[in-house]
């Protein structure tokens, strides 16, 4: 599994003009499914993703702050009680090493997908809380918006070694 994690100040997503979940500080994350991905995979990541110390360890309300408030990379978001708003996106295994179309034959399809991605929500939510896990709609064309904080963005694929 790919992910692209970004943390935020704020983040929503809307489909088809109504706002389906929004979230405030916390971790957006662009996820990827491939082919070859298994339910290791997801333990991995949603395990990876629970405990990276991305957030600084301080007493006053960094939301409102620019400027490091406390000792950085020192907080995960689990440890902030922060908030999680996941967004599943095939075209992470998007190739272009050949012509000027991309060529999505490494993601996972659809219904294939989809199972792993709910079971990647489960973890999560098992992790942070039911109510802190938000996420897209699976297969829908969606607008994201969101706040980047730092900004940090982070890419990591379950497959680095």
């Amino acid at each position: 599994m790919k992910v692209v994690i970004q943390r935020v100040k704020e983040a929503s997503v809307t489909v088809e003009n109504e706002v389906i979940s929004q979230i405030k500080r916390g971790l957006l994350l662009f996820v990827g499914i491939c082919n070859e991905d298994t339910e290791e995979d997801v333990s991995k990541l949603a395990n990876k993703v629970l405990r990276l110390r991305v957030f600084e360890d301080s007493k006053e309300d960094a939301g409102t702050n620019t400027k490091w408030v406390g000792k950085p990379w020192a907080k995960s978001v689990t440890d902030l009680n922060g908030e999680i708003l996941s967004v599943s996106q095939f075209t992470l295994y998007g190739s272009i090493k050949k012509g000027t179309k991309p060529d999505f034959h490494k993601a996972k399809k659809g219904e294939l997908a989809q199972v792993l991605y709910e079971s990647f929500l489960k973890e999560l939510r098992n992790g942070l809380g039911q109510e802190k896990v938000k996420d897209g709609q699976f297969g829908a064309m969606m607008e994201v918006s969101l706040v980047n904080d730092g900004p940090v963005t982070i890419v990591w694929d379950t497959r680095d070694k």
